[in-house]
Parts: structure tokens; sequence; C-alpha cells
């Protein structure tokens, strides 16, 4: 007999795959990339604007917003001369760091197969 171990149509959850509110919260521009440099530690946003090659000012505060309001950065004020902000990854944010390493090892062995995603 075959076991059900992933979720399939006729045992879905009514409101859909348990894993599509994670991948929502990371989705759009410049928010994968605003979290891997996070993991690494504190980063301020002038920072980020140097480091992500093509952002602007708007972007980029509206993806920390939402990253914010998914609960997966916090916005910490500085107060310091000069003062400044710095965004921390959350608790809730270090938990999803292991499923996104294996979602990042997962793509690099299908790319390095030749195979598109």
């Amino acid at each position: 007999m075959r076991q059900k171990n992933m979720t399939t149509p006729e045992n879905a959850p009514a409101q859909g795959c348990p894993a599509e509110s994670l991948l929502k919260m990371l989705a759009g521009k410049w928010k994968p990339q605003i979290f891997q440099l996070a993991v690494g530690g504190p980063v301020r946003f002038s920072s980020l604007l140097r480091q992500l090659d093509g952002a602007n000012k708007q972007t980029l505060s509206v993806a920390l917003k939402e990253l914010e309001r998914a609960g997966l950065l916090a916005r910490r004020t500085i107060q310091l001369k000069p003062l400044h902000i710095e965004y921390v990854l959350t608790e809730r944010g270090n938990s999803v760091i292991p499923v996104l390493r294996q979602l990042e090892g997962l793509a690099q062995g299908t790319i390095q197969q030749g195979k598109s995603i």
C-alpha cells in the first residue's frame, strides 16, 4: 500500500499548501537578497542600498517593511551619534534559515545537473 507523506490534492488542507505563506513572505523584489544579507548579522539601510545593485530607496523600503510585518526582520534604532537604524533577523527569521539552506542546496544541485527549476 502506498503511503501519503506529502500534501496531495486528496489530503491537502482547505487553505492550501502550508509552505505557501512562507514563500509569499520571501517573494518579491529584493526580499531574498535582504534576508540572505541579514543572516550574516545586522544590516543597515544605506549598506543594503550599496550592496543590492539596482535597488532604489523606495523598493528597498517597501521590502524591509514587508519583512518586518511578516515577523522575519526587526527594526532596531541605535542611539549612538549619529543615530542609525539596523535590521536584524527575529527568532522567526532565524527559524527559516535551515529551510532556505535546504532550498539553496536543492536549487544548486538542479542547476549543476543542467536542469531549470
